[in-house]
């Protein structure tokens, strides 16, 4: 096997560690309720920190066992079949967690997971008839918004806690609610890398569809 697949291998295997520490809550905080005050201390988020730190290096082998197949002439169907492979598993795996955490709306978890799915199944059915679809700058760009997006949620989370009073996942009673400052019931950051993540995803898989439609066209019509 090959040092680069070796690479794409590890980054696989990364992945449950990565979920485990992903999927543990990141806020956690003691609190105090009395008759007019809410109180909650907040305690620093380890394990998102290291699912940060996971994902970072994971994201890093991406870089790093393509670059490898390439300087070494180390590119092998394995590689091309397994390598995007485990980008969409690591990738897939953040955003479901955002979702059910309450960092990202499960609306824009969807429509991202569906367009992976479509062009994905594009590839198969180009392959099918002896066709590779090139990687566009568009792809490129998605991917890199994916990934940025993706570290900046965390940093938020584990830097600026207390902005994220007003996110979904915040689970404040009613009563309290109005204690918050005002700016900090304004949009969430997190709200707008959710819908840029959405947007950019959205728009590289159009441009996917339109470059390559006549695949589309051709497979729609009934062969004699």
């Amino acid at each position: 096997m090959t040092t680069a697949n070796k690479i794409t291998l590890t980054r696989i295997a990364m992945i449950p560690f990565f979920l485990y520490f992903a999927s543990q809550p990141m806020f956690i905080y003691d609190e105090t309720t009395s008759a007019q005050t809410y109180v909650a201390t907040f305690i620093f988020p380890t394990a998102t920190v290291v699912a940060l730190v996971l994902f970072c290096v994971a994201s890093f082998t991406d870089f790093l066992d393509g670059y490898v197949a390439r300087k070494y002439n180390q590119v092998t169907d394995f590689g091309k079949f397994v390598d995007p492979l485990a980008d969409k598993l690591l990738v897939s795996s953040a955003l479901i967690l955002f979702a059910e955490q309450g960092a990202m709306a499960g609306w824009m978890v969807c429509v991202i997971l569906a367009r992976e799915l479509i062009i994905t199944s594009l590839r198969v059915v180009a392959a099918n008839k002896g066709r590779v679809l090139a990687a566009t700058w568009t792809g490129k760009v998605k991917t890199c918004v994916q990934i940025g997006g993706i570290i900046l949620i965390y940093l938020y989370y584990i830097a600026f806690p207390s902005i994220g009073l007003r996110d979904p996942m915040w689970l404040m009673p009613p009563q309290y609610a109005q204690q918050i400052p005002e700016p900090m019931q304004t949009i969430s950051l997190i709200a707008v890398i959710g819908w840029v993540i959405t947007l950019v995803t959205v728009y590289s898989g159009w441009d996917y569809l339109r470059k390559n439609w006549d695949i589309i066209k051709e497979g729609a019509v009934k062969q004699k």
